[in-house]
């Protein structure tokens, strides 16, 4: 069953493309025609690929591994970051660190330092150093605040991206695929789909067609995290009813064991 329907992305202007000048042709398999010099992208195939993009990143997010959405450009990135705070997932909205993913070991080092100036806040340190190394330290912390506060509980790769224009965002997904991690993004007209693992055909510059999308996936994520939940509460308490058997069949065992040394009464 469709996450969503063809009159909402219809509604949310999902099917707009940019002008037929500007297309990229491995797009033509998913436009439906031209309209005063505009592509017109079939969503009838953006249903398809929009429910085949989130039943994969449902899977992922029940497996327990992260999903890094990214999103810099300015129609997207607050839309993005809402939505994502909402599944607790990692994003970048504003500007993509380079080496993010490939050299993911020296972000994680910035991240640790962000930690470090929060300890020298509340030890004591901040009280034995001038006001200009302070002002210093602190300014520091902004700037890794706005740069990676997002990705702070990132602690190993992300096991997907999912990009918002891949014509933007093209170093992140030239990283992703050097790395082999999977890629699921908007494709508009204007990009090449064969650039990533799960291509959804639609407008990435309106704010309602980036947010009915954005819905679903997050929808599908959320459902992800809610089912594993659900297995893991279940297996917890399988396991406290296997103990309490045990117990049990220990407890009887221990009772025949001191019942079998009574002796007799003759």
């Amino acid at each position: 069953m469709s996450k969503t329907t063809y009159d909402a992305l219809l509604e949310a202007g999902v099917h707009f493309g940019h002008l037929k000048r500007k297309w990229d042709p491995n797009m033509a398999p998913y436009i439906f025609m031209e309209k005063n010099g505009i592509h017109i992208i079939d969503l009838n195939k953006t249903l398809v690929k929009l429910d085949e993009a989130a039943d994969a990143l449902k899977q992922i997010a029940k497996s327990g591994k992260k999903i890094l959405f990214v999103a810099t450009k300015k129609q997207a990135k607050d839309i993005v970051s809402e939505a994502v705070k909402n599944i607790n997932m990692p994003y970048v909205t504003e500007r993509w660190p380079g080496g993010m993913l490939t050299n993911f070991a020296t972000i994680r080092k910035a991240v640790k330092k962000m930690s470090s100036i929060d300890k020298m806040a509340t030890d004591g340190t901040f009280d034995v150093i001038n006001k200009k190394e302070k002002l210093f330290i602190t300014r520091e912390r902004e700037k890794l605040q706005r740069t990676l506060g997002s990705i702070s509980d990132l602690v190993r790769l992300p096991a997907a991206l999912f990009i918002v224009d891949i014509t933007k965002e093209h170093i992140a997904v030239a990283e992703a695929k050097r790395l082999g991690i999977p890629t699921f993004a908007i494709v508009d007209t204007n990009s090449n789909p064969n650039m990533v693992d799960f291509a959804i055909p639609a407008n990435d510059d309106s704010t309602k067609s980036i947010s009915l999308i954005m819905q679903v996936i997050c929808q599908a994520v959320q459902e992800g995290l809610s089912e594993r939940k659900v297995e893991k509460d279940k297996d917890e308490e399988a396991r406290e009813e296997s103990d309490a058997q045990v117990a049990v069949a220990d407890g009887n065992a221990d009772g025949d064991r001191k019942n079998s040394r009574r002796p007799r009464r003759q």
